[in-house]
C-alpha cells in the first residue's frame, strides 16, 4: 500500500531544461506543477477533516444539552440513530480521512516533492557555465540546492494547510457559535483581529531575518567546505587557527541572525499567550453572564469553550506555521538568486550535430576579454591543419589555456569565429564539441569514485579490460594494483577521495592520461599534461602519448619546451596575440621570444621569472 502511494509521483522525469522563473510564486509553481494533483487532494482532505472536526465539536455541545434535558432511561432509545451516525463518523469516516491524508501527504508528497525539485535544479545547474562555479563556493551552491528544494515544499504545503484551517475551521467555528448566540461570537472576532495584527507585526520581520539567515548559513557552509576541500594547503601553511578565525567570522554572522530571530519568537509567543488568555477570559465571563440571563444553554457554552481551547492550540500552530512559512520564503528567495540565473553559454535553437572528419581547427579573428575591458585575446587568427600537431608557448597569462577553453566552448567569444572542419562551434551542440576533444590539464582533479569509474568517464561503455589497457599505456597499473580504500575496495574498485586527494599529483595525472587515451577523440588538447610527472615516468609514457597523437589534431601547451620542440609547428603567444610561429629550429634562428625562453631553460624548465 505504501509503495503504491510512493509511486504517485515520478521525481526523476527528464523535463525540458529552461531558466527557472525569477518571480517568487512563479518559481514555486514551476517546481510544483508535477505534484499539484496530489497537493490538491491533500488540501481537499484537509478541508473535509476541518469540517468533520467542527461538526464533532457541535455534536458534543448538543450532547451536553440533550443529557441535561433527557431522561436517562429513554435517552439511548430516543437518540440511537443520531448516536450511531456519530459513531460511524468518529470510528470510520474521521480515521479513513486521516489514513488517506497521511498516505497522500507523507508517502506521495513529502519525499517526492523536494526530490523532484532537487533533480530538476541539479540538471539545470550541471549545464551552467564554468565561470558560474568559479565565482562561488561549490558547498554554497549545493547548500542552496538542498535548502531551496525543502523551502519550496514547506512554503506550498504550509500555505495550503493554513488556508484550509483559517478559511474553513475558524469561519465554521464563528458561524456555529454565532448560531448559538451572536454575543458569544464577538470575542472570537476581536481575537482574530488581534491575531492578524500580531501576524502583521511579527511575520514580515521573521521573513526578513530568515532571508538573511539563509544567506548567512550558506556562506558559513561555503567557508567550512572551502577549508575542508583545501585541507592540504591549510596544513602546509599551518593555518588551522587562521581558518578558525575565517570560519568564526561567518559563524558569528549566522549567530547574529539566530539571536535576532529568537528575540522575535519570544516576543511573538508572549503576545500570543496574552491574547489567548484574553479570549478565554472574555468567553468564560460572557458565558456566565448570558447563562444567568437564560439566553444560552450549558451545551452552547460547552461548544464555545471547546472552540476557544481548540483555537488556543491552533493559534500557536498557525503562527509557527506562518513563521516557518516566511522562514522558508526567505530561503527560497535566497535560492532563486543562484538557481534562476541565465546560462552564460547555451546551445542555439536547433543546434546542429558536430561532424568531425579531418579535425581542422580555424580561429577567425577571435576576440575574448573575460568580460573585461583589457583584452586577453585580441584579433587572433590561426589555422591548425588536419592531423597537425602544434605547440603553444608563451609566458604565463599569454592566453594559451584560454585558447583551449574557447575551443571547448567553456566561454562564448566576444568577436570572431572558431570553426572545426568548417563548422562554427557557436552553432553546434556543446556536448558534441567536448565529445570530439580529448583534454589533459595541468590541474587534474578526479571524481570521488573508483579508479574504474574515473578512467571509464572517457568512454562509459568501456570494459574492465579496456580500462586496464589504458592504465597500462599510461604507466599507472603499478600503483593502481596496490590501492585499497577505507571500505576495503582494491585496485580498479578503490575510491580515490574528493578530487582524487588519495593519489599523488603524478598518479592523478596518469589516471587522467589513461582516461583521455580511452576516450580516443580526434582532437587532442594537452595543457601541461606531463607537468606533475617526474622525468623517468614522463619519458616512459612519452611513447604512449605519441601513439595517442597519431592521426589526431593536437594542441599542446608546455613550459618544458623540450617536450614540445618536436611538434610540427610552434606558436608563440604574448598578451593574447601570436608573435612568432615556425619549427623549433626556425624560431631559434629568428632570435625572438622563443629563443629567449629556450636560453632561460635549465634542465628543461623555464625560469620562474619568465614563465609560470
Amino acid at each position: 500500500m505504501f509503495e503504491r502511494f510512493e509511486k504517485l509521483v515520478a521525481p526523476f522525469e527528464k523535463t525540458v531544461l529552461e531558466v527557472p522563473p525569477k518571480g517568487f510564486w512563479a518559481f514555486c509553481w514551476y517546481y510544483t506543477k508535477p505534484v499539484w494533483p496530489i497537493l490538491a487532494g491533500v488540501s481537499l482532505l484537509g478541508t473535509l477533516v476541518a469540517i468533520v472536526e467542527v461538526y464533532i465539536f457541535t455534536f458534543l455541545g448538543d450532547l451536553v444539552t440533550w443529557l441535561e434535558k433527557s431522561d436517562p432511561d429513554t435517552f439511548v432509545s430516543q437518540n440511537w440513530g443520531t448516536l450511531l451516525f456519530m459513531l460511524v463518523i468518529l470510528l470510520v469516516l474521521r480515521p479513513l480521512l486521516e489514513v488517506i491524508w497521511q498516505l497522500l501527504f507523507h508517502q506521495g508528497l513529502m519525499g517526492n516533492y523536494p526530490m523532484s525539485i532537487r533533480w530538476r535544479v541539479h540538471r539545470y545547474l550541471l549545464r551552467q557555465s564554468v565561470s558560474f562555479y568559479q565565482n562561488d563556493f561549490a558547498g554554497r551552491i549545493a547548500t542552496k540546492l538542498m535548502q531551496t528544494a525543502l523551502g519550496v515544499r514547506e512554503v506550498v504545503s504550509r500555505m495550503a494547510d493554513i488556508m484550509v484551517y483559517v478559511a474553513v475551521y475558524f469561519t465554521a467555528a464563528v458561524i456555529v457559535v454565532a448560531g448559538a448566540n451572536i454575543w458569544l461570537s464577538l470575542p472570537f472576532l476581536v481575537w482574530i483581529c488581534a491575531y492578524l495584527l500580531t501576524i502583521r507585526f511579527f511575520i514580515p520581520k521573521l521573513r526578513d531575518v530568515s532571508k538573511e539567515q539563509a544567506d548567512a548559513r550558506s556562506l558559513m557552509t561555503g567557508h567550512v567546505v572551502d577549508a575542508y576541500t583545501n585541507i592540504t594547503t591549510v596544513k602546509l601553511f599551518s593555518h588551522a587557527e587562521r581558518e578558525e578565525a575565517y570560519a568564526r567570522t561567518s559563524m558569528l554572522g549566522f549567530l547574529k541572525t539566530v539571536f535576532l530571530q529568537m528575540r522575535l519568537v519570544t516576543g511573538l509567543n508572549i503576545v500570543l499567550v496574552f491574547i489567548n488568555m484574553l479570549l478565554l477570559t472574555s468567553i468564560g465571563g460572557l458565558s456566565i453572564i448570558l447563562w444567568k440571563a437564560g439566553t444560552v444553554t450549558i451545551g452552547e457554552v460547552t461548544i464555545a469553550v471547546a472552540f476557544v481551547l481548540r483555537l488556543q492550540g491552533m493559534s500557536h500552530w498557525i503562527l509557527w506555521e506562518l513563521a516557518g512559512l516566511f522562514e522558508n520564503i526567505g530561503t527560497v528567495q535566497d535560492g532563486i538568486s543562484t538557481i534562476s540565473r541565465e546560462r552564460e553559454v547555451m546551445d542555439v535553437k536547433n543546434a546542429k550535430a558536430l561532424e568531425v572528419g579531418q579535425g581542422e581547427i580555424r580561429f577567425d579573428r577571435i576576440r575574448f576579454h573575460y568580460g573585461k575591458e583589457a583584452g586577453v585575446i585580441e584579433d587572433l587568427s590561426l589555422t591548425i591543419h588536419p592531423g597537425e600537431k602544434i605547440g603553444l608557448i608563451g609566458r604565463s597569462g599569454a592566453g594559451k589555456s584560454t585558447l583551449v577553453n574557447l575551443i571547448l566552448r567553456f566561454y562564448d567569444l566576444e568577436g570572431g569565429r572558431i570553426l572545426i572542419d568548417g563548422q562554427d562551434i557557436a552553432n553546434v551542440r556543446q556536448d558534441d564539441i567536448r565529445a570530439e576533444v580529448g583534454v589533459v590539464t595541468q590541474d587534474t582533479s578526479l571524481l570521488h569514485r573508483s579508479i574504474f569509474d574515473n578512467v571509464a568517464y572517457g568512454r562509459p561503455d568501456a570494459t574492465r579490460e579496456e580500462v586496464l589497457a589504458a592504465l597500462e599505456k599510461a604507466h599507472a597499473l603499478s600503483f593502481v594494483d596496490e590501492l585499497e580504500d577505507m571500505e576495503g575496495r582494491k585496485g580498479l574498485d578503490a575510491h580515490v577521495g574528493e578530487r582524487g586527494v588519495k593519489l599523488s599529483g603524478g598518479q592523478r595525472q596518469r589516471v587522467a592520461i589513461a582516461r583521455t587515451l580511452l576516450k580516443d577523440a580526434p582532437i587532442l588538447a594537452l595543457d601541461e599534461a606531463t607537468s606533475a610527472l617526474d622525468s623517468e615516468v614522463e619519458l616512459a609514457i612519452q611513447e604512449s602519448l605519441f601513439d595517442l597523437m597519431q592521426g589526431k589534431t593536437v594542441i599542446a601547451i608546455a613550459h618544458r619546451l623540450s617536450t614540445i620542440a618536436a611538434m610540427d609547428r610552434l606558436i608563440v603567444m604574448d598578451k593574447g596575440r601570436i608573435i612568432e610561429e615556425g619549427s623549433h629550429q626556425e624560431l631559434l634562428e629568428r632570435g625572438g621570444l622563443y629563443a629567449q625562453l629556450w636560453e632561460h631553460q635549465s634542465g628543461g624548465f623555464l625560469s620562474s621569472v619568465q614563465a609560470a
